[in-house]
């Protein structure tokens, strides 16, 4: 099977059942985003040598945004699935959270290699639910539990990130107001 198809050339694409859209269209930046999403986990991991755990969890999100891409292209996903992994992910969230110096106030996205490039993918997590919430107040056709997940994953990257910090011995760079 070739690679390319050429079926694309003409700026539109398929969904999931043969149905033909822009490439411009809200359901295609949703899930063109969430794709991006997991390319810059995929970087990630690759700096994450000595992080077994964070490796596996994030290795695991992206099966999971893989599905999510799936569902936002038109096949069924199981509410009951999203449901569980946003609620596993809120457990990591507390277990990590735990382990770092109290925040109080904003923080910069600096700090190690491995943290910024978490920063980033949280960045881009935030655009892709921003993308779904559009694509469900255009559509309304959209798993809101899809909603909900990367708003998870979006806090789980964040956390991820200040944990890559404190590992490394790294202060968070508390973002100073400009009087």
């Amino acid at each position: 099977m070739r690679i390319y198809t050429r079926t694309g050339d003409q700026g539109q694409t398929s969904l999931y059942g043969g149905q033909r859209v822009f490439k411009s269209h809200p359901r295609v930046a949703a899930f063109g985003t969430v794709d991006e999403l997991n390319s810059h986990l995929g970087y990630l991991i690759t700096f994450l040598d000595k992080d077994h755990e964070i490796k596996n969890l994030l290795t695991s999100i992206q099966s999971d945004l893989f599905a999510i891409g799936s569902s936002l292209a038109g096949k069924s996903l199981s509410s009951h699935f999203l449901l569980s992994r946003t609620k596993e992910m809120e457990k990591l969230i507390d277990e990590l959270d735990i382990k770092l110096p109290p925040l109080n106030n904003f923080i910069l996205p600096s700090g190690s290699g491995q943290s910024c490039l978490s920063h980033i993918a949280r960045s881009v997590c935030r655009r892709a639910e921003r993308h779904v919430v559009s694509l469900t107040k255009e559509e309304g056709k959209v798993d809101k539990k899809i909603i909900s997940y990367l708003n998870r994953l979006s806090d789980l990257l964040f956390v991820i990130a200040r944990y890559l910090n404190y590992r490394f011995k790294i202060k968070d760079v508390i973002w100073k107001k400009l009087s």
